[in-house]
């Protein structure tokens, strides 16, 4: 039996591209699941904070973000929130930057660890990104979080206890340890069996054929059936 891929992925719920370069990769391996042999694929999220310093309660909206916490133009920023929002609607994702709620993400990165150990981060995963970037709901809330928590399928008193109990901060800290070690500056940032490192929202059908290739190298390193 051949293993599966690993794809580690490290992200932030509040990055525009991880949301678009999550989308594509299930793209590219929706289409390379049509394969007569098609590759079997484990995805893991990983923690990284963009902007770890900021307040839970940002007075503002994300163009006020950009220009005084990133020092850019406001011309600029509206462009470049144009462009990542014509981007994203080629994903099939429809961004709505004028209700976003900018926060601090560090909560949801537990929670995403918490559905992680309960069999549900993919569904969670999904669940914040789309509240945050298509809802305008606010995910450095407790009372938001464990709502889409329950919403992913999860146990909403125990969601909260997680949260409230700092249960799963250590494991975000070592996905942002991990992260370092391997020299991610960005994200999102696709880690594929532990050797190959692919960077930013690439293109589905670039997803597409490198699992494909590293499924062929698989395939190979197999013992012979008997």
């Amino acid at each position: 039996m051949t293993d599966a891929i690993k794809i580690d992925v490290w992200s932030d719920i509040a990055c525009p591209w991880c949301y678009i370069g999550k989308r594509n990769l299930e793209s590219g391996l929706s289409a390379a699941s049509e394969d007569e042999d098609a590759p079997t694929v484990e995805v893991t999220f990983h923690s990284f904070e963009l902007s770890p310093d900021t307040p839970v309660d940002f007075e503002g909206d994300e163009l006020d973000f950009l220009a005084t916490h990133k020092g850019m133009e406001r011309a600029q920023v509206r462009q470049m929130l144009d462009n990542v929002t014509g981007v994203a609607r080629g994903a099939g994702l429809e961004y709505r930057f004028d209700l976003l709620k900018h926060t601090n993400t560090v909560k949801a990165h537990e929670l995403l660890h918490y559905a992680k150990a309960h069999g549900r981060q993919a569904e969670l995963a999904e669940r914040l990104m789309s509240a945050y970037f298509t809802e305008g709901r606010h995910l450095g809330r407790e009372d938001e979080l464990v709502s889409l928590a329950e919403e992913a399928g999860l146990d909403v008193d125990d969601a909260r206890e997680a949260l409230r109990s700092e249960r799963y901060l250590d494991a975000v800290r070592a996905d942002q340890a991990q992260a370092q070690a391997y020299g991610i500056n960005g994200v999102p940032f696709f880690v594929i069996d532990g050797k190959y490192g692919v960077s930013g929202a690439q293109p589905a059908d670039a997803f597409a054929q490198i699992v494909r290739q590293v499924w062929a190298e698989h395939r190979e390193a197999a013992p012979a059936e008997v």
